[in-house]
Parts: structure tokens; sequence; C-alpha cells
């Protein structure tokens, strides 16, 4: 996540029968302390577009000391209410901007009580669409947002309950902690393996292992060995600078890269999509202009998934999408049609920049 301009804070399955009716409309045990030494699993593929995806968020930015309520939906929803709503915001992804793949968060208010029953209809209408879904843990907000798991008795439980559902299901991928600044890089990426060897049965090439900090850069999980075989998970914004050139944005993103493009996706990055700026022309004079040119050239360039941030998320300036129809049969619109662009080039598709 980010800070935007506008906050304060920072840095039983309906499956096959519900998913087709609702397409055609709109176009066991307790895992954790398992003593066992992680697989390896198979490796990743030499690159990583085939991560082309959004992230869908709760409009308190995923941060949250209770119930996870992504924008468009209701906590209140049943199950077949969820994944009626679900499916056709996924399905708007993928028809407004040819996404494949969302990122969605979790907590263990979520996870650990009645509400996940409902919740999973989120995870279950992408996977049933084909998307690709990638689970992230939030911690919460307040005195508890400080990069460190905020409760490793809860943490785990909730791991066990999400690993137990989906660790058969191809298209769902595990990423154990957002942003974990509160640790050193030695401190989280031995968390990350105590991950990896707690679900040792998850094939590691279904597992994103969050870069350091608050993301910020992937070279030393890259270089630890215990990690081998994991996606690696990079954060990156423009507003981490007052201003810079495009081939300086080029050069800040791939030191903090080093030679790890082949297993890295960039699970969060973003810039204003509502206040009327163009990123398909040249703008040297802008640095959000010149950040995401800079990006998705690279991203194109290195071969490398991304996942915009975010894809959905009410009141958000950065949101490349917003609601229109009802609650009840949500769908969406884009933001910003020059950014879909660069998401689109970014992804292998499109026309570079005008001059």
């Amino acid at each position: 996540m980010r800070n935007t301009p506008t906050r304060a804070s920072r840095t039983p399955r309906l499956r096959a029968a519900l998913v087709a009716v609702a397409v055609a409309a709109v176009t066991g045990t307790t895992l954790a302390g398992s003593p066992a030494a992680a697989s390896s699993g198979a490796a990743p593929a030499t690159d990583t577009t085939q991560f082309k995806g959004v992230n869908w968020a709760d409009p308190r930015d995923n941060f949250a000391d209770d119930l996870l309520q992504l924008s468009g939906l209701s906590t209140t929803d049943t199950y077949r209410q969820t994944y009626a709503k679900a499916t056709r915001i996924i399905a708007a992804f993928r028809a407004n901007l040819g996404a494949n793949t969302v990122r969605l968060p979790i907590n263990p208010y979520t996870v650990n009580g009645a509400y996940w029953k409902s919740y999973r209809g989120v995870i279950d209408a992408a996977s049933d669409q084909g998307f690709k879904v990638i689970v992230s843990y939030w911690e919460g907000t307040g005195a508890q947002k400080d990069g460190f798991i905020d409760d490793t008795a809860t943490y785990w439980p909730m791991w066990d309950t999400v690993v137990k559902a989906y660790k058969n299901d191809r298209h769902v991928y595990f990423e154990p902690m957002n942003e974990p600044h509160g640790y050193t890089d030695t401190e989280w990426a031995d968390i990350a393996a105590k991950w990896l060897s707690t679900y040792s049965k998850v094939p590691r090439n279904r597992v994103f292992v969050s870069g350091a900090g608050y993301n910020d850069h992937v070279t030393t999980v890259c270089a630890d060995p215990r990690l081998k075989g994991t996606y690696l998970s990079l954060h990156h914004y423009g507003f981490w600078k007052d201003y810079a050139t495009y081939d300086q944005w080029v050069a800040d993103l791939k030191v903090r890269i080093g030679d790890c493009a082949n297993r890295t996706v960039a699970d969060e990055f973003g810039a204003p999509m509502t206040t009327g700026l163009n990123y398909n022309v040249k703008t040297p004079d802008d640095n959000f202009v010149n950040y995401v040119q800079a990006v998705t050239d690279t991203f194109r360039e290195l071969k490398m998934g991304s996942v915009y941030w975010p894809g959905l998320r009410t009141d958000d300036t950065y949101s490349m999408q917003t609601l229109t129809g009802t609650t009840a049969r949500p769908w969406l619109a884009t933001t910003n049609q020059s950014g879909a662009d660069r998401l689109a080039w970014a992804w292998g598709r499109g026309k570079p920049v005008a001059g």
C-alpha cells in the first residue's frame, strides 16, 4: 500500500453452475507446526509475464482490525451474494483491462471467523474464471501498523485455514505478509523460510515472498537459498520521489530488482488516475508521467509480471477502475484510458508512448 495525497497513513461451493450463469449474464487438519523440511517444488518460469493483474482493496487500504470489506462488497453478504458480485467485478477486470490476476487481502479477523465462508466467494469466483489469485496477509491499523505480524497466535491459524482450503487449487498463490518493514532483511527471510517449512506441501512456485522493507527491494530474499523456487514480490511507487526523470526512475527500479527479474512480480505499483494525467505522451517535467512510462517500459523489457495498485478501491485517486451498476449487480468503468494503455503495454500489448 501507499500513502496518497489524500491520506495521512502510510508508508458446499456453487462453483460450476454459478460461474456459468454469472459469466453468461455479464458477457483437512491443522497444518502449522509441521516439522517437515521445505520442499523445493517446481521452479518458477524464466519470466513472470503470466501475471497480468490488479489489486482489489478495502477502502481502508486493507489495514483493518476487523473484517475486510472489499470495495463493492458487504460483510453482510452470503457466500452466494459475494460470489455473484465478485464474478461480475472479476469479469470487468478482464473485459476492461485484459487482466488475468487479482491480488486480495486477508487478515485473521476475516479468516478465523464466520465471515470466511462468505469471503471465500471472492477467491472462488476469481479462480473459477481462470484468474490467478494472490492472497496476502495485511497487518492491522493504529498501533498494529508497524510492519510486524500483529499476533502469531492468530496469524498461523489463519494460514492453516487458507492453505487447507486452497492448497490444491492451482490458481491460488500465497503471500505470507504484505510489506514486512518492521523486520530486518534477515529477520524477514527467517519468517518466510519458516512459512515455507510449515507449509511444505505447498509448491514453491505458488508462493510469493515479499521483498524486504516495504516490499521495496527483492535482492536479499532472492539471494537466500532457503527461499529458492518462490516468486518474489516488489512494490514501487512514484510518490517516493518529488521528481525524477524517466531514466532515473528506470535506474531506481532496476537496482531494487538486481538480477532477480525472472522471479519477480511487481504486485504493487501505481499513480494518480483520476486527476487528468495523460500517460501516453512524454511529459518530461511531470514526475508521475515519467514514473509510469519508466516502470511499464521496464516491466515489459525485463519480462516481469505486474499487478497494479489498485484495480479497484473506492475513493482512491490511484484506482484504475470505478464502480458502476447497482449494488447487487456491480460493474466497472476505467478511470484513465491512458493509464490502462500503459498497463497493457507492461503486459506485452499496445503501442509505445508518443513523443
